[in-house]
């Protein structure tokens, strides 16, 4: 089973958040989501500034199996994006809940955190597929 930290929340579509102590949501891909797509090769980070409806389309993270996109967790505007994976991609794979984060988003309403996945639920849903 891979590993799923507590004190995230997470989405259906294989999404980690973490609420920064700057107020922000810090996006990745999960370990489990890492683990099926392989060694990730690129990714196609979101522009900073570029604002995402909940479950848009933000961003692709391409491995040498296929290409898969990643959603917006949550309605808002991108404030940082992970330059790091532009030249290291493979960061996801080898620490996909912290040197792996993808980008952050100032949320336009922070009750829709509180609506994503608790771990358990994730690994109840990942222990299903």
């Amino acid at each position: 089973m891979s590993y799923v930290p507590d004190e995230l929340k997470y989405t259906s579509s294989h999404e980690w958040v973490q609420k920064t102590d700057q107020g922000t949501f810090r996006v990745g891909i999960t370990e489990h989501a890492q683990e099926q797509l392989g060694d990730i090769v690129f990714v196609e980070l979101p522009e900073v500034e570029s604002s995402y409806a909940e479950g848009d389309e933000a961003g692709v993270v391409e491995s040498v199996k296929t290409a898969s996109d990643i959603y917006a967790p949550m309605a808002g505007t991108v404030v940082a994006v992970n330059e790091a994976l532009e030249d290291k991609p493979e960061l996801i794979n080898e620490s996909p809940y912290d040197d792996g984060w993808i980008f952050e988003l100032q949320a336009e309403d922070e009750a829709e955190f509180e609506g994503l996945l608790n771990a358990d639920d994730y690994r109840a849903l990942i222990a299903e597929e």
